[in-house]
């Protein structure tokens, strides 16, 4: 069990690490407040999660630090995070906003995270210390824990947003259905229908733009259903045509030698000159 669990944490830290190649802190850090929101929630959770991993060590009840932090490497980040931000951070254009701030976000909990580590695991700390970019300490071992938390958290944001998680639980297992029956492979290929009524439908459309992502399909459509707070789930195998860059079913795709089959997305990113966002 303590293999697996050091192989976990180890893993999201090369993949935490591994997003920030071409990451200059110095040049690319978004502001939190500028960042996406999906980002934002992130940088909540890592900051409650924070706080209490330093309450722990104050209390010198390492097991409740060590705890937090595998749930919160294990739960918020491998299972739900990375899932979302994968096609963000691959697909994106290199300079983009959304992919500066997906990366300011991993650079700040993979800063964090390493300083909290440090008591736990100091070889590989410093090992992860030394790879991150940016002006920094000759050693995590010099460093402080981090205090910047209290700014980090959002009450509001992170209720919101365990509300959307909640809708996600119970459109996963409609797409996993359709997997089994084998009317659609990936979830990329599905289309979610949402009926919703009351405040989640108030949520959801809030949220209209980030359904896709938060499922991972390639097109979600949401119907009011009364003023009744209810959640309805179907899935469809989406239709248009397959983006062979992106995976992403869309109405249209380019035509044009250059980027023949491309959707309009990924158009931008191939085409936006190096170190320029798209």
């Amino acid at each position: 069990r303590v293999v697996e669990a050091y192989r976990k944490l180890r893993n999201t830290l090369r993949y935490l690490l591994a997003n920030l190649y071409d990451f200059d802190p110095q040049r690319d850090l978004v502001a939190v407040g500028d960042s996406l929101e999906v980002d934002r929630y992130a940088l909540a959770r890592y900051a409650t999660v924070a706080a209490r991993i330093r309450a722990a060590y104050e209390a010198y009840d390492f097991p409740a630090a060590f705890q937090a932090l595998n749930a919160f490497v294990t739960v918020d980040l491998s299972a739900f995070y990375f899932d979302v931000s994968k096609d963000r951070m691959y697909t994106a254009g290199a300079a983009s906003p959304e992919r500066r701030s997906g990366q300011s976000a991993m650079y700040r909990i993979a800063d964090g995270l390493v300083r909290l580590l440090t008591p736990m695991l100091p070889v590989t700390a410093d090992e992860l210390w030394r790879a991150l970019p940016g002006p920094r300490e000759d050693a995590v071992h010099l460093a402080e824990f981090p205090d910047d938390l209290d700014r980090l958290q959002d009450a509001a944001l992170v209720d919101r947003w365990t509300r959307l998680l909640a809708v996600r639980d119970a459109v996963l297992p409609a797409i996993e259905a359709m997997r089994q029956k084998k009317a659609v492979g990936q979830s990329l290929e599905a289309h979610v229908h949402l009926r919703a009524g009351g405040d989640t439908h108030a949520l959801l459309a809030a949220h209209a733009d980030d359904l896709p992502m938060l499922f991972i399909v390639s097109a979600v459509s949401l119907a009011r259903a009364g003023d009744e707070d209810t959640l309805e789930v179907q899935v469809t195998r989406a239709g248009g045509e397959k983006c062979p860059r992106c995976w992403r079913y869309v109405p249209q795709v380019a035509r044009d030698e250059a980027f023949a089959g491309l959707c309009p997305r990924c158009v931008a990113a191939v085409s936006a000159p190096a170190g320029t966002g798209a």
